[in-house]
């Protein structure tokens, strides 16, 4: 099969978007992303996969530390900024001396304890030290597009 095709039919998973950030000799770097999941309960661990290409991977690899910001539904203009189309201010604040979006609906610091190369990829996987919730409906990505969430009525049988 075709790298087209095999992009497609991965699309077709809708996920939540996030964006990654870190911070070396006191400057934020970031990137959005879709390959994030929760690994362990105990210990408490996540992980996210950067492509080789990626400038972030150095980031990341160097700091040792990173966050995952769960996108709310207005936020587009951050994943927008993140994946390399800058446009409004961006605004951070700090959780565990780390930076994290102000305003996102979920913010986890994180420790890298492993790394792991697979094809063009880089898993980091995280022990999370510190998180930060809010109650707003995420951003989502469906085939290509920006959606928002909307509420399914249960079906009775």
């Amino acid at each position: 099969m075709d790298d087209r095709l095999f992009r497609h039919a991965m699309g077709k998973f809708a996920t939540g978007v996030t964006v990654l950030l870190t911070e070396n000799e006191g400057e934020t770097h970031g990137m959005t992303a879709n390959g994030f999941m929760s690994v362990s309960l105990d210990p408490k661990l996540v992980l996210i996969s950067i492509g080789h290409k990626a400038k972030f991977l150095e980031k990341v690899s160097q700091s040792k530390k990173y966050t995952v910001n769960i996108l709310a539904e207005d936020q587009e203009h951050y994943s927008r900024h993140f994946a390399g189309r800058p446009g409004e201010l961006v605004e951070f604040e700090t959780l565990a001396g780390l930076p994290v979006l102000k305003g996102a609906i979920t913010q986890i610091a994180c420790e890298v304890v492993s790394e792991h190369v697979e094809g063009d990829h880089t898993l980091f996987i995280g022990k999370v030290v510190d998180l930060r919730i809010a109650d707003r409906d995420p951003l989502l990505f469906f085939s290509g597009k920006y959606r928002q969430l909307t509420a399914v009525e249960a079906v009775k049988l």
